[in-house]
């Protein structure tokens, strides 16, 4: 079985269209659907911004396919709970392409700055180039980021990782990768924060902040791996 990662530009879908205008928040679904055929209710998390968050939801309560929006948390919280229900006859959703498509795929897809990215488990009687050709016949873009086969000894650890690495945003990635590529983390360490900051092009203080919470996100599922086995 092979593990892929798809990046899609999901044109036309509210959650992919208005995210585009805000990308420092990361959507991503905690919950299945529920409800009849024509209203389905789902939970999505957000993180990021307040503001960011709640230009977000101005905009997408206001899109055709969204019925409601109801926040179940505060907003001025970094991880925001939105139960949302939509008219799923006028939602195109790529859960629903894959499963026509009858692809095993990883639930809880993240969404950022107008990409959604979804894992696909693939057998080798699933085409990838037909999966894509599909997906992208229906107006959206593809961009591969993951194709790699799964051992059956480190599998799960695998898949773990790679969960926690697509939930971190696009800027976080840039800044963890520049800060590991830059000798960060070595045990004599060869550059700073700003070193980082001037090599993505931002400032210190929001390199720190990106930096920040990739490390959180990264340390808690290690942690979780570590204690789980007894280490």
């Amino acid at each position: 079985m092979r593990e892929v990662t798809l990046r899609i530009r999901h044109h036309g879908e509210p959650e992919s269209d208005i995210s585009a205008d805000y990308p420092a928040i990361t959507i991503r679904s905690v919950s299945s659907m529920t409800g009849s055929a024509a209203e389905r209710k789902r939970i999505i998390e957000i993180t990021g911004p307040e503001a960011s968050i709640a230009g977000f939801l101005d905009e997408f309560e206001a899109a055709e396919p969204v019925l409601d929006v109801d926040a179940l948390t505060p907003l001025d919280v970094p991880r925001v709970l939105v139960a949302v229900t939509i008219d799923s006859y006028q939602w195109d959703s790529i859960s629903q392409r894959l499963t026509d498509l009858g692809v095993h795929y990883r639930t809880g897809a993240t969404i950022a700055a107008g990409w959604e990215r979804w894992t696909l488990y693939l057998d080798d009687a699933d085409d990838l180039n037909e999966i894509v050709e599909s997906l992208e016949r229906a107006g959206n873009e593809t961009d591969l980021v993951r194709n790699v086969e799964l051992g059956t000894v480190a599998e799960q650890e695998q898949l773990e990782f790679s969960r926690v690495v697509h939930e971190l945003t696009g800027r976080q990635r840039e800044v963890l990768g520049t800060a590991i590529d830059l000798g960060y983390y070595r045990p004599k360490k060869e550059t700073s924060i700003e070193d980082i900051a001037d090599t993505v092009g931002i400032a210190s203080t929001t390199a720190w902040e990106h930096l920040a919470r990739a490390e959180r996100k990264v340390m808690e599922e290690v942690g979780k791996h570590v204690n789980s086995n007894g280490v």
